[in-house]
């Protein structure tokens, strides 16, 4: 049982940090903003997984090693057992270069 919650919850951690990463990017293109990025980020992770999932995305810009970055962050609950239940809060971050026009 252990090992099948351990795979759970690390399936759902990869799909959210790619979700994050995938959003930055979006959100980083030229002629979009952060916003817009979160908005891909959450309809990933609610087609992935579940809207559930989904409620605790957000962006902005900051400044990561001297550059300009787009930052989704998601906070998602831990899945307890399968996809139903919460553990705990689990937080994911993407990045990605700001693109200039």
């Amino acid at each position: 049982m252990g090992v099948l919650q351990l795979t759970i919850v690390l399936h759902v951690r990869n799909t959210l940090v790619d979700s994050a990463a995938e959003g930055a990017r979006y959100g980083a293109l030229a002629g979009h903003e952060p916003a817009d990025g979160a908005g891909r980020s959450r309809d990933l992770i609610a087609q992935s997984l579940s809207s559930a999932y989904a409620q605790g995305v957000t962006a902005g810009r900051t400044t990561l090693d001297g550059l300009e970055v787009v930052e989704v962050r998601v906070d998602a609950p831990l899945p307890l057992v399968g996809l139903v239940g919460s553990a705990g809060t689990l937080t994911v971050r993407g990045h990605a270069l700001v693109e200039q026009p």
